[in-house]
């Protein structure tokens, strides 16, 4: 296990004493002043304060071709991806069009037949769609890197429309319109839109063409706000960097969740989950609804998620979500194996643990090497890339990685030094996708690590927590921690570590795993717990921690979530 060290976070006293003086709470206006946040305006998480989506390059060409197929009455068909971010992407694509008139219908790529994204098989599907051959085709969250896919729908006389959020490669495909914002050009100053937001931005341009073609007064058509919750779920769970109009977006679904205005399937997962809507929070998000909805993807058919979150059946939605929770617990069980048969080959072989780690075998289950990836990353703290064997006798790997090491331009550059190995790659910073030639294994594993050092300079890596320093004792209470449970944390604007010197007046293990502690910190005690550790402490430690609520019949006290402890120095 990677020992990690301890860093806090710099501050910004200017900053937060100018977001304090426009009436934030001052640890809030100290921790959001620490992640970037400089001004009050970046705080206000309404829907005025969205960045308009005029600034998205081609969005009006779009949203104007869209115009033109609905009111020729074109048949219009949603080519979607098989994770959270391109299920929710597909809801919000289908309910806005359809409110809006257009006949449309989805289909979405399987990952073990035809693969990522919108290629010349999932064309074929789409000329052969039940409801009807196709006019245009929309993807969300896929289609930037769909060149062959692309040229095969313009050779069937099919249109293409892509909104996608991932990176482009050096040749953009031949598309009608190209929706997104970081392809080369586009001035739209977030970046880190999920695919759910590119589609969302794309419908709200839908609804403001209608509007200036008189199909509706200037403020009418659908509310698109109802689906604030969609895009919510989607931004979360695909783990895009928060920034500013991310926590707008994210804020305004979590209003809408704990109101009770959300979708039937979005209620449904929540039940099924355990989790109070009343009480939603990013964590639920991230931890209880993204996980069951990309279940589908990883090990059937992510159709059963596009349907539970586009029913209006309130009985029908929860059966699916009771079907989604089953497929997520069969695939824990599934991890669970792959990532102990893969800590076991690892520790057999004695591996010389070089600046990445790769393991394959020929049995696992191809919708799950990404999360044995993310498990072993996290173990082994170095970027990581999981293999399974495919039908057709190649090698499907999934990536995870760490803040130092962008994993697309490692596999970039891994292609162009080793040409033909890669069969095809895609992702981003920290999460990406590839396949190989089986043949190839061993070439790749020494050019993927080659590649690292090279463009790192670097072959080892330790994991840094980094805290945002002492809790002020006035602030160490439950109120304060409902306080921080309310806010948007996430993807590059993390959650709160706070970091302090205490006494261990007592520890007590809980199910043999998890370290149950009494904490003092000078005239304040609190309960704490760190959880699946089980070794003793001792009587003084260096704590990272985060302030949570404990809620015991009835009554609400802080507790103390431990990440990482030790003896201070």
């Amino acid at each position: 296990m990677v020992i990690p060290k301890l860093s806090t976070r710099p501050a910004n006293f200017e900053a937060a004493r100018i977001l304090e003086a426009a009436g934030i709470h001052p640890l809030l206006s100290r921790l959001w002043a620490a992640r970037g946040v400089c001004h009050p305006s970046e705080t206000k998480l309404v829907w005025s304060a969205m960045i308009p989506p005029g600034q998205l390059t081609h969005v009006q060409v779009a949203a104007a071709l869209l115009a033109d197929a609905i009111q020729a009455g074109k048949r219009l068909l949603i080519v979607a991806d098989y994770d959270c971010d391109g299920a929710t992407a597909c809801a919000v694509g289908l309910r806005a069009l359809r409110s809006m008139g257009a006949i449309v219908d989805f289909l979405v790529p399987n990952r073990f037949e035809t693969g990522y994204g919108l290629s010349p098989a999932v064309v074929d599907l789409a000329v052969q769609h039940h409801a009807g051959r196709p006019d245009l085709l929309i993807t969300v969250d896929n289609g930037i890197a769909s060149v062959d896919g692309v040229e095969a729908a313009n050779a069937a006389g099919i249109d293409v429309l892509i909104t996608d959020h991932h990176l482009p490669g050096e040749v953009l495909p031949r598309a009608l319109a190209i929706v997104n914002p970081n392809q080369a050009g586009c001035g739209f100053p977030s970046k880190n839109l999920a695919g759910v937001g590119v589609i969302f931005y794309l419908m709200l341009a839908l609804r403001a063409e209608f509007r200036q073609r008189g199909v509706y007064p200037a403020d009418g058509g659908p509310r698109l706000d109802q689906l604030a919750d969609l895009v919510a779920l989607g931004t979360v769970a695909d783990v895009v960097k928060l920034d500013a109009n991310n926590r707008l977006l994210v804020t305004q679904g979590l209003q809408k969740m704990r109101s009770g205005r959300m979708q039937a399937g979005l209620r449904a997962l929540f039940a099924v989950a355990g989790r109070e809507p009343r009480l939603a929070s990013g964590f639920d998000l991230g931890f209880a609804l993204g996980p069951r909805i990309n279940a589908a993807g990883r090990l059937a058919d992510m159709s059963i998620g596009i349907n539970c979150l586009t029913t209006d059946d309130e009985a029908l939605a929860l059966q699916l979500a009771r079907e989604l929770d089953s497929m997520n617990q069969q695939r824990r069980g599934i991890e669970a194996t792959m990532r102990e048969e893969a800590l076991a080959a690892m520790e057999a072989a004695s591996p010389t643990i070089g600046a990445t780690v790769c393991v394959y075998h020929p049995e696992w289950h191809q919708g799950v090497v990404g999360l044995v990836a993310s498990r072993l990353k996290e173990t082994y703290w170095r970027p990581t890339l999981a293999f399974a064997r495919s039908d057709a006798g190649e090698l499907r790997g999934s990536g995870r990685s760490i803040p130092d090491v962008h994993l697309r331009d490692v596999l970039d550059l891994v292609s162009k030094r080793h040409p033909g190995i890669i069969l095809k790659f895609g992702g981003h910073a920290m999460a990406a996708g590839l396949t190989l030639r089986e043949d190839a294994y061993e070439v790749f594993l020494e050019g993927f690590d080659a590649a690292v050092k090279e463009l790192c300079g670097r072959a080892s890596f330790d994991p840094i927590i980094e805290t945002d320093g002492s809790l002020e004792s006035g602030y160490a209470n439950a109120d304060v921690a409902g306080l921080l449970q309310q806010q948007v944390w996430g993807a590059g604007f993390p959650a709160p570590i706070f970091r302090d010197t205490f006494r261990v007046r007592q520890q007590r293990l809980l199910k043999e795993k998890h370290l149950k502690l009494n904490l003092e910190r000078g005239h304040q005690r609190f309960d704490a717990i760190w959880f699946n550790h089980a070794d003793a402490l001792p009587e003084y430690i260096d704590a990272a921690y985060r302030l949570d609520q404990n809620v015991w019949n009835g009554m609400v006290t802080a507790q103390l979530i431990i990440e990482y402890a030790c003896a201070p120095e």
